[in-house]
């Protein structure tokens, strides 16, 4: 459970977003920034980190890790998807200043809301004046928001700004496939490829995709070969 000091949102972080989960591919440099945050090795780096990259990327499952990494290691950390709780107010980001690390997610959301702006200010200034980080999500860089508040547009982009790129064919079946692993699954090379033809290429998809035929397989007792996946596929469409 995320709880904030002034109140309890009912937000669970799912168990499969850790680091150890994320295929990294050619986002290396993005998870080994993160990593680097959360050990203390980067002692200089600014109060701010945005990372930004089209859906399926893996935004919000880096965001997660560091919370799930912060609480292993006992440090205090919130993880609020902001597009969920921004009907609950800007009063919601009170007292997260005092936490070691704050991620926000899709914060484009915010851009134009003169009142949670002045609030995210105030997050950013409590949080750099006691060392604490602040980790935000965005489809698209700070500079390209529309933010009315120029000191707030000024620090985020001022602060470490962090690209995700898309996986190509090769790494999207890596990916899977360290996926089926954690889940005690094997999930053969022609079977992945015939997933990638058959289905949408972003891995939220692919991802609960792979969710299914996971339990389709445990209740058929059956491994995922093309003509299994096939078929659960196929049902699918039908239903």
């Amino acid at each position: 459970m995320i709880q904030s000091p002034q109140l309890s949102l009912g937000i669970r972080l799912p168990d499969s977003s850790v680091f150890e989960s994320y295929f990294a591919g050619r986002n290396r440099p993005v998870v080994d920034a993160l990593l680097a945050l959360q050990g203390g090795e980067r002692p200089r780096a600014p109060t701010c980190t945005w990372i930004h990259g089209a859906t399926g990327t893996g935004k919000t499952h880096l965001l997660q890790a560091v919370c799930a990494r912060a609480s292993r290691d006992g440090r205090t950390a919130a993880y609020l998807p902001l597009p969920e709780v921004i009907n609950l107010g800007e009063e919601l980001l009170a007292g997260f200043g005092e936490l070691s690390i704050v991620c926000l997610d899709d914060a484009q959301v915010l851009a134009g809301r003169e009142q949670w702006e002045r609030a995210l200010f105030r997050l950013h200034v409590e949080l750099d004046e006691r060392g604490g980080k602040l980790l935000v999500a965005g489809t698209v860089p700070p500079a390209s928001l529309p933010f009315k508040l120029r000191d707030l547009g000024s620090r985020l982009n001022g602060g470490l700004v962090l690209t995700l790129q898309p996986l190509e064919e090769a790494e999207q079946i890596a990916a899977l496939q360290l996926r089926a692993q954690l889940r005690g699954l094997e999930l053969p090379d022609d079977t992945a490829q015939f997933m990638l033809r058959r289905l949408p290429r972003d891995m939220t998809h692919l991802y609960a995709v792979l969710d299914e035929l996971d339990a389709a397989s445990l209740v058929a007792q059956r491994r995922l070969t093309v003509p299994f996946v096939k078929e659960v596929l196929d049902r699918r469409v039908d239903s």
